[in-house]
């Protein structure tokens, strides 16, 4: 893992003077992620920022999230413990993935603080399509610094992240020759070996089925809003690619192996898997910050970011003074110091822009430069892309899974569906 810890020590030294007089961050740099059109001008007053000396240890923090790692728990449990908090949290050995967060959270009704997740599962929230969760009203004094990724006074960004589509150029690769595509789908006749996930679930996967069906959106189609070509060419693209069964989670290891010439991968840890890649590979990738042996595919239409964000729940019977300590401890995660430190631990890029100057005093990394797509209006829908997915999400998945999508290897393979002949009000429903 790359460390920048001087830079940070820097960095935090100047926050702090700066937060002594009394100024307010800088404005994001013109070269910050591209993440679509200006915000709303907020319109809440910031709470008071809690004292940074107080003990809020007395009442613990019942959270419940999908950036849950042992690593991750393990860290924040113990920096909050230093910051004067006392937080619960599982571990993803007992919760895992966002489905699993989210579900949680609304069937044991005692959350405090809901972190991670991404635009469609905090759409819903924020929606109020959970019986049992109910976000209150709340702005942190960082509220300014995180731009269009804002539910206003109900949640907040703190990480953005990216699916990205990742090939080599050295001998295993494409041997020097650039690839440029116009939407991601153009994977499928690109002419080299690429690897695909091997099941239907997941939030990555999720994620990377979303930036395949983008250039096929059609809100008058009876198919979950997407054009038959484009389960034609999802089709192809799992029928052709290479999944290496359970060995391969994610595509960087069949990448990083050379057993495929493209592949996909989500932008949190990439550099970090990148400085470790010689240690599972006799032919690794080379050079995080400046490749050597990769490249990004220049892709027009750019990629799908996603954004994780935090809010407070609404729990019966909480006192005003655990109110208290649970917003402080939400404006203490979101600070930019915290999610400065919070990615450099783990390779994530925050939302906050003075956090996000912290970790990169040279300059945003290319992975977070691309043009982002989740905030670009679909025509006729009235709605962003990441909008979109997340009305048409359930029926993509019921579509994927009664059809057979993504079978883990070639012996599971079935047969390519009747594509002119499908009842796609019965597929749209859950096999159930």
């Amino acid at each position: 893992m790359m460390k920048r810890t001087l830079a940070i020590l820097l960095a935090l030294m100047m926050v702090l003077a700066l937060a002594a007089c009394g100024s307010k961050s800088d404005p994001p740099a013109e070269d910050a992620p591209p993440a679509g059109s200006e915000p709303a001008p907020e319109d809440k007053t910031p709470d008071v920022e809690p004292d940074a000396g107080a003990d809020y240890s007395d009442y613990t923090i019942r959270i419940y999230s999908n950036s849950n790692s042992t690593e991750r728990t393990t860290w924040l449990i113990n920096e909050a413990r230093d910051a004067g908090f006392n937080i619960s949290i599982d571990d993803n050995s007992v919760i895992s993935g966002d489905t699993a967060a989210i579900q949680a959270a609304n069937e044991n009704k005692d959350g405090d603080i809901l972190f991670g997740l991404n635009e469609t599962r905090w759409s819903q929230v924020v929606g109020g399509e959970y019986e049992n969760l109910k976000l209150i009203d709340w702005t942190p004094t960082w509220s300014g610094d995180v731009g269009e990724y804002v539910y206003p006074g109900q949640a907040y960004g703190l990480v953005i992240q990216n699916v990205l589509m990742l090939y080599r150029n050295d001998e295993l690769g494409t041997n020097g020759t650039e690839l440029h595509f116009d939407h991601w789908a153009d994977i499928v006749d690109c002419g080299y070996t690429w690897y695909r996930q091997n099941k239907v679930g997941g939030t990555t996967n999720a994620n990377i089925n979303s930036a395949m069906l983008y250039a096929f959106v059609d809100p008058a189609s009876p198919a979950g809003g997407i054009s038959v070509d484009g389960w034609k060419t999802l089709w192809k693209y799992c029928a052709e690619g290479k999944s290496g069964g359970d060995d391969y989670k994610y595509g960087f290891d069949p990448l990083n192996k050379g057993d495929v010439q493209v592949s996909t991968f989500y932008s949190s840890s990439l550099y970090g898997k990148i400085d470790a890649a010689a240690e599972s590979s006799e032919n690794p990738l080379r050079g995080a910050l400046e490749p050597e042996n990769w490249a990004l595919v220049d892709i027009k239409d750019g990629t799908y970011y996603i954004a994780e964000y935090i809010g407070i729940l609404d729990k019966a019977g909480r006192s005003e003074e655990e109110t208290a300590a649970v917003k402080a401890f939400a404006e203490w995660f979101g600070s930019a110091d915290v999610q400065a430190a919070w990615g450099e631990e783990f390779d994530s890029y925050p939302c906050n822009t003075a956090a996000a100057s912290i970790l990169y005093p040279d300059g945003v990394p290319e992975i977070y430069t691309l043009k982002n797509f989740a905030l670009s209006q679909v025509e006729g829908a009235g709605m962003t892309y990441a909008e979109y997915v997340s009305a048409h999400s359930g029926d993509w998945t019921n579509i994927m899974t009664n059809l057979g999508f993504y079978w883990a290897d070639a012996s599971g393979a079935v047969s390519e569906p009747d594509w002119d002949n499908l009842d796609w009000a019965t597929l749209t429903q859950s096999a159930e």
